[in-house]
This record gives C-alpha cells, sequence and structure tokens, in this order.
C-alpha cells in the first residue's frame, strides 16, 4: 500500500517591522502525510528578535544616552537657553579688566580682557541663584577654554565679619579649543574673601544662592570660556 503525502501551509504571523512587509506573514510548504492547514503565532520569537538588535533598536537608531546622575542646573544652548549672567570685574575696586557674558550657538561666552593695572586681575560673571543641592556631590560643566585656569565660585549663607558673603571656589583648568567635561567637588572647595584665604566656614549645600565664572590668575591679555550646561552630579 502506497501513502500518499500532501502539502501543508505553514503561516508564520510576526509584527510588520519584523516581517519587513505590510501583513507581516511568512508562508511556507511541507510535505507531511496528511494534509492541514497550520497557523503559528509567535511572540516571544518576535521578542528574541528584538533583543538580537542590540546596540542599535529596531528602527535603525542608535539608543538615545539617559544620564540620570545629573540635575540640569543651565542649559546654554538649544532653543531655550538659560539667560546669560551679568558681570561683575575689578572696576569695582579701580581696577581695568573687562569681562562679559553673551549668548553663542556654541554656550555662553564669558570673554574679555584681564588687566593688572591699579592693583586689579579679575573679571567675573554670576547669577544669583536659590538652590537646594543637599543630595549632590558636585558640579558638572561641559567648557570651551583657552588653556588658563578658571574658578567656579558659590555663595551660600556662611558670613565673614558678620557682614560679607564667604565665597567657596573650585579651580578648573582648560584645553585651548578643546571642549572637555570638568567636575567641581563641593568637599573640596575651599574658602576665600576678596582674594584672601579663609578657614572655619561652612559649605550648605542646601542654600546655594550665588553661582560665578571668575578669572584671577595674574596673567594679563585676553580670555575666552564657552560653557554649553552646568548641571549638578551625584
Amino acid at each position: 500500500m502506497i501513502r500518499q503525502l500532501s502539502a501543508v501551509e505553514i503561516q508564520l504571523f510576526l509584527p510588520a517591522f519584523l516581517a519587513k512587509r505590510p501583513e507581516g506573514r511568512f508562508n511556507f510548504l511541507m510535505i507531511t502525510p496528511n494534509a492541514c492547514k497550520i497557523y503559528f503565532y509567535l511572540p516571544a520569537l518576535a521578542v528574541l528578535l528584538l533583543l538580537s538588535k542590540s546596540p542599535t533598536n529596531v528602527f535603525g537608531n542608535a539608543p538615545e544616552k539617559i544620564d540620570t546622575d545629573m540635575k540640569v542646573l543651565f542649559e546654554f544652548t538649544g532653543a531655550d537657553p538659560s539667560p546669560e549672567w551679568p558681570a561683575t570685574n575689578d572696576t569695582v575696586m579701580g581696577g581695568v579688566s573687562v569681562g562679559k557674558a553673551e549668548l553663542t550657538k556654541e554656550g555662553m561666552d564669558f570673554s574679555g580682557h584681564l588687566s593688572l593695572e591699579n592693583n586689579g586681575g579679575f573679571a567675573s560673571v554670576h547669577m544669583v541663584v536659590d538652590l537646594d543641592l543637599s543630595d549632590y556631590s558636585g558640579i558638572q560643566l561641559k567648557v570651551l577654554g583657552d588653556g588658563r585656569v578658571y574658578q567656579l565660585r558659590f555663595e551660600s549663607d556662611a558670613i565673614h565679619r558678620q557682614r560679607w558673603p564667604v565665597s567657596f571656589r573650585g579651580d578648573f583648568e582648560t584645553v585651548d579649543g578643546e571642549w572637555t567635561e570638568v567636575f567641581i567637588s563641593f568637599s573640596e572647595l575651599s574658602q576665600t574673601w576678596r582674594g584672601s584665604r579663609l578657614a572655619g566656614h561652612s559649605f550648605s549645600k542646601d542654600d546655594i544662592r550665588r553661582i560665578a565664572f571668575m578669572l584671577a590668575d595674574g596673567q594679563a591679555g585676553e580670555f575666552t570660556l564657552k560653557v554649553a550646561w552646568i548641571h549638578a552630579a551625584y
């Protein structure tokens, strides 16, 4: 006795974006002893195919990196940038240094000319704030420098001689013509008042009232520092 073999149609249904065809279906023919029509729905296979496409997503794009370890404080680029900061230079004490900030396509541009005449020698821009950063360990910056050493300064509730706010300062180096990211740790800030080193004051991370960039490296000449963003980092 000869048994007749017949064709079986197998239809696989997959999501359209995996199947690369509108209906998301594949048809196969197999020879089996009995003719029948079999439908397979394979959601598990779809999941495996999704995972196999790493590190890009199913649409062919690289996955967007989301940094959950930082809090945005200032963003100086994009469609809605943070405002530029006002300047305070050594002209308040008779110096002739010139410094200002303006927004550019690349970020906030702090630039000018540092002069040592008339016992001067500093230029700065600042912003009055009301920040509680008690959950964070420091500040992360993205800057484009000129090779000079700049200062990031903070004022909190610490008072010198019962009158003057204490400046808490972190110095950072820049690379001429190169974008770099800089981290300023709150635990390593030094205390100053009008250029004099202080001690015995505490920096209150939960009561930050002013942030400033300052150049006071004792070198006369032109300077420029571009700042793309400022974030609080854990």
